[in-house]
């Protein structure tokens, strides 16, 4: 049997964290939710030398606009990562530039969602997401 899906949260803004969060329970999906305020901390969970989530199925929430690095940066090293490469990202920014968003999906974003969002329509993609992981496996990362 494998192991659901879990959810990496990279957001600065507390206050956007808990409302995604909320949202995210709302909608249905009970997934784990690892939260990271910066993207120092994000890294060293992705890529680190003791990383436990080594072969883990992940779905990551990544904001642009983080107090350390750019999410821009975690996104490629995401995508350039044998391990991670599969792993569906959903970019949660307050970028609207339409040149950014062109990156984000050339580097392999999923999905480009601009703030503030619409909470009832973020919910109800979420849920979609939540159906999407209950009948569809995610890749695991490779071993």
């Amino acid at each position: 049997m494998s192991k659901p899906v879990t959810i990496v949260m990279i957001e600065d803004d507390e206050g956007h964290a808990r409302l995604i969060e909320r949202n995210i329970r709302r909608s249905g999906v009970n997934n784990d939710i690892v939260p990271f305020t910066n993207g120092t901390e994000a890294v060293n969970y992705l890529f680190g030398a003791g990383s436990r989530h080594k072969g883990d199925a992940l779905l990551i929430l990544l904001d642009l606009n983080l107090p350390d690095m750019t999410g821009i940066d975690i996104l490629r090293r995401v995508k350039e990562d044998r391990h991670l490469k599969c792993a569906p990202v959903v970019v949660l920014t307050t970028t609207d530039d339409s040149q950014e968003i062109k990156r984000c999906y050339e580097l392999g974003c999923n999905v480009y969602i601009t703030k503030p969002v619409n909470y009832e329509s973020f919910a109800n993609a979420i849920r979609q997401l939540g159906l999407f992981f209950s009948v569809i496996q995610v890749p695991h990362a490779a071993p």
